[in-house]
């Protein structure tokens, strides 16, 4: 990679780009790290620092001396670094519990780090981020500041290993939001910059931990308080903070003019291993830009900001390549082959393969075909990469599917009755004769769902795909990710089409107790909804509102909306005719003040009706019902509601307003008649808990009833 000179204390030190393992969560494996070396390498990188958390001897316990079988792992480790050209930075933190001012406290870690240094390691680095800034008793009398124990220790095992080329060190205040007041006036940053040696550098996050962006100015501002040029530790793609979150997006919002403000970057990446290809990748094209004019590696084009970087362009790049990774089978013993070759020469094969002399299987006439996986495609990375892309934003694809989620709820009553019920899955079908109808706004409605849908469909099959590439190992670190994202995208398709008409409402989006895959975060989703700020920095802007619903008495001009959702919600429906269906298409009127309707901002959305006395009705329509049920059951009840009310909350208080108003005529119970294909229906009354099935001789209803 290229190595810009930088200015002021730093001198023509090459300029460190890499990687940082400094995530909390599962350390990477030493095949892994290896990996990692060899990409380094590759690409043009030279740096790792070896920082795990949960390295329990580089943090929690770091007095405590490698055994001999650690020590192993350690010196092939930094032997295979030195092999591809990384320089193998190790990192030590023992600020949890260290007493600074105990000399045997120094000797320990000078003790630890000598060790490490007879492994082959000749880069250090002494973290003290992520702890308490008070200091014990011990420590107050021997110390001014925190900042000054540190510094003192800092610099005497600087000294003790011989003022290394490369020392690193991370303070406690390693970004702008922890500098008390700011950045140009914190004590803490003071200190540091006026006492820690000058071959001792220092890194820094940016002005947050994980930063947006980091401008030029900051840098400039920084480097004037710690009198040296700070080496990055950036955690763009960090998601230790946020198990349901992956970042697949490329290495952007810092400017190429940083390079030469800037002692290095060191990526702090995803806790999965092999999804990292993109950051590495991406942050290694950023260093190869040259922001003062010369040659470049790579012609980036000046569409964007930064003439020197285009992160779309490095994006691709990084995509192009990584689709050859995923196209690689790894075999027992490491050997990596393309999947179209996987086929053997016979004198390659094991000695305990059989051949079972008749050939590859084929199915025969009226046989399943032979299933063919369809190979992954550039187009679904860079789909994957923009439904995980980045902390602060979505990609291009992912924030077009919110934006059209979005609208299509919103604008979900532009749809006229009759052009609900000609809905198919044909695009024609739902525009034509809604352009009959004149219906201008429901024929965007239907374009704008059919493209939704056909996005929605392009991420299962990208997760097909994905699931039957050959490289395992990268999709084992996908495959939670990518399932959710899967039953994410399908659940808000399937609740599009049934704002459309084209399929029945999901008794899943009505209902106290749902599948455990229809809703998400667990616990600590519960309490994130629970408190006042929930939704105010999602990274789409316009969430959905939480819906207000009002349930008010039924008057006549309500009669054409029942009947409006009571064909809507039963279109598909076959005889027997019910009791029930009288009251809804305005046959029969409801006995008096026992009507409800149910408003949202959209206007009437469902509704509840009652016959205090339902046997005349029966008779009207011949419905063969046992007298036994008008005995204890005389009244009847129905309701309905719109797909679009996903809370039964109002739909339990309407139903619950309903019996009230019939118990005080005087009635005895009432039931309800369902038909089994109602399954919303059917499954909200069962929930209810009051209504119990009752016992009767059709085979297409279910009766429930209830005592008043």
């Amino acid at each position: 990679m290229a190595t810009p000179s930088e200015k002021g204390q730093t001198g023509t030190r090459h300029f460190l780009g890499g990687v940082v393992e400094g995530f909390y969560g599962r350390p990477w494996t030493m095949e892994q790290r290896t990996e990692l070396f060899k990409r380094e390498q590759k690409l043009g990188l030279n740096t790792y620092l070896y920082a795990p958390k949960d390295d329990y001897k580089h943090r929690m316990y770091w007095r405590e001396l490698y055994s001999a079988e650690e020590a192993d792992q350690l010196m092939a480790l930094i032997s295979a670094a030195k092999k591809h050209n990384v320089e193998f930075v190790y990192a030590i933190s023992p600020g949890l519990d260290i007493t600074f001012s105990n000399p045997k406290e120094v000797a320990a870690l000078k003790r630890k780090l000598d060790q490490v240094r007879q492994f082959g390691c000749r880069s250090f680095s002494l973290l003290f981020d992520d702890i308490e800034s008070e200091m014990c008793p011990a420590d107050q009398q021997a110390f001014s500041s925190f900042a000054h124990a540190q510094v003192a220790v800092t610099n005497e095992i600087y000294r003790h290993l011989g003022e290394p080329e490369t020392f690193l060190f991370c303070p406690t205040d390693y970004c702008a939001a922890f500098c008390t007041p700011d950045v140009p006036q914190s004590s803490y940053l003071h200190t540091v910059g006026d006492n820690l040696l000058p071959g001792i550098d220092i890194l820094w996050t940016g002005p947050k931990v994980v930063s947006h962006k980091i401008p030029v100015e900051s840098i400039d501002e920084v480097s004037s308080v710690l009198k040296r040029a700070p080496v990055i530790w950036d955690n763009i793609h960090a998601n230790d903070y946020d198990p349901q979150r992956l970042f697949l997006g490329p290495y952007k919002d810092r400017s190429t003019e940083l390079i030469p403000k800037l002692r290095g970057v060191l990526t702090n990446p995803n806790c999965e291993f092999h999804p990292n290809f993109v950051a590495i990748h991406s942050l290694a094209t950023w260093c190869k830009a040259s922001p003062d004019g010369g040659q470049r590696d790579v012609e980036m084009g000046d569409e964007e900001e930064d003439p020197c970087y285009s992160p779309q362009k490095a994006l691709t790049l990084a995509l192009t390549d990584w689709l050859q990774e995923f196209l690689l089978t790894d075999h027992p013993g490491g050997a990596r082959r393309a999947s179209s070759c996987l086929r053997k020469d016979p004198s390659e094969e094991e000695p305990m393969q059989t051949d079972m002399g008749d050939g590859p299987y084929a199915p025969g006439p009226g046989e399943n075909p032979l299933y063919t996986a369809e190979p992954l495609t550039l187009d679904d990375l860079r789909l994957l990469s923009d439904l995980f892309y980045l902390p602060y934003e979505h990609g291009p694809k992912a924030r077009s599917m919110l934006q059209e989620l979005d609208w299509l709820k919103t604008h979900g009553g532009a749809l006229s009755p009759d052009g609900v019920q000609v809905c198919e899955p044909a695009l024609r079908v739902w525009t034509s004769f809604a352009a009959q109808c004149g219906a201008f706004q429901a024929v965007e409605w239907c374009s704008r769902a059919q493209r939704f849908d056909e996005t929605c469909e392009s991420v299962v099959q990208m997760f097909n795909r994905l699931s039957n590439a050959p490289n395992r190992n990268i999709l084992y670190d996908l495959y939670n990710y990518i399932c959710d994202i899967k039953s994410g995208v399908g659940m808000a398709r399937a609740y599009v089409k049934t704002l459309g008409g084209r399929g029945r409402p999901s008794t899943q989006l009505m209902n106290d107790e749902p599948e455990p895959w229809s809703f998400r975060g667990g616990l600590s989703g519960e309490f994130q909804r629970m408190l006042p700020g929930h939704g105010s920095r999602d990274l789409f802007r316009h969430p959905p509102r939480t819906a207000v619903y009002c349930t008010r008495p039924y008057c006549p001009e309500d009669q054409v909306e029942v009947q409006r959702i009571y064909r809507e919600m039963l279109q598909d429906v076959t005889p027997p005719p019910l009791i029930s269906d009288s009251l809804s298409t305005g046959e029969l009127s409801p006995s008096p003040v026992c009507a409800l309707v149910l408003e949202d901002d959209l206007g009437v959305c469902g509704y509840a009706l009652a016959l205090t006395d339902a046997k005349p009705a029966a008779a009207k329509i011949q419905r063969a019902i046992s007298d036994s049920v008008f005995e204890d059951f005389p009244s009847l009840v129905t309701a309905q509601v719109l797909p679009r009310v996903t809370d039964p909350t109002p739909v339990r208080r309407m139903i619950g307003q309903l019996l009230s108003s019939v118990r005080s005529t005087g009635s005895r119970g009432v039931f309800c008649e369902l038909r089994h294909s109602d399954r919303r229906m059917v499954d909200f009354f069962t929930k209810l808990g009051t209504f119990k099935p009752v016992q009767t001789d059709c085979q297409h209803t279910v009766v429930m009833a209830t005592s008043l």
